[in-house]
């Protein structure tokens, strides 16, 4: 045998691709990097502080903070008990609950929007029955806005958090069940510190996919400025009148987005 058929060099060698793929690699580097760096070409770098000052902007930009950050806690509440059944528990039809439960990440989010407004407007499944029995009305609310983006962004947060759940060392759980420790005490002692930082990565995933919710909800919750027009909306409806300041708030969402994913891009994208 060649004794340099097992060299490290030779090895590398017959892993590295060939020459051929870089052509089409580089096309489609280009095609995610091109319209970034048009769009930091575009913005009003002199104007950009007075561009996010103006009024409507910053109605825009504290609605988004706002409803966003309540989505996440929406998701943690609902979310974390969920990715701590998927994680740790087997009961019949959890398959296909975990599919359903993934389907508002894959579909078009407007059709998650209008599945929303079939479950809670006032003619929908449970907004009937909310309207008649207590006056209480989703749709086109500020609720409603922060509902749609819950429901788009927190699978994010379940499945990273599950993925924490599971990372987790269960021989801390089951020394602390041998000491006394009941089911909830070992859960907030031991569980959630052990997975904290999955819970954090998809908490902040979570609060990034909200913040850039669109489809959803113009669809659930309408675009009325102060009560339901985040970020996305308003680069929509700037976009003609004012295109300094819908370059300006596409910007700062793409900023945010790109800071998230770098600093928490372990969490779900492959290691380099």
């Amino acid at each position: 045998m060649n004794a340099s058929a097992g060299s490290p060099h030779r090895r590398r060698a017959l892993t590295e691709p060939p020459r051929t793929v870089w052509l089409p690699a580089a096309l489609a580097a280009g095609f995610f990097c091109v319209p970034i760096g048009a769009l930091a070409f575009r913005v009003p770098w002199g104007s950009l502080a007075s561009e996010l000052a103006a009024p409507e902007v910053t109605q825009a930009i504290r609605l988004s903070l706002l409803c966003s950050g309540l989505a996440t806690a929406l998701s943690l509440i609902l979310g974390l008990p969920l990715a701590w059944l998927f994680a740790r528990s087997e009961f019949p039809g959890r398959a296909v609950l975990r599919a359903v439960v993934t389907l508002p990440a894959l579909l078009p989010p407007v059709v998650g929007g209008v599945a929303l407004l079939l479950a809670f407007g006032r003619r929908g499944l449970l907004g009937s029955l909310l309207d008649q029995w207590f006056g209480v009305t989703i749709p086109f609310t500020t609720a409603a806005a922060v509902l749609a983006e819950a429901y788009i962004a927190m699978p994010f947060l379940i499945f990273a958090a599950e993925s924490g759940f599971r990372e987790s060392d269960a021989r801390y759980e089951e020394a602390a069940a041998t000491l006394g420790a009941g089911p909830w005490r070992r859960f907030f002692r031991v569980t959630l510190p052990l997975a904290a930082p999955g819970i954090g990565a998809g908490a902040v995933l979570c609060w990034a996919r909200a913040l850039g919710e669109f489809g959803a909800t113009i669809t659930f919750a309408g675009s009325f400025p102060g009560r339901t027009q985040t970020m996305p909306l308003a680069v929509l409806l700037t976009l003609e009148s004012r295109p300094d300041a819908a370059v300006a708030l596409s910007f700062v969402m793409l900023a945010t987005a790109l800071v998230v994913l770098l600093v928490f891009r372990h969490r779900w994208l492959p290691r380099a």
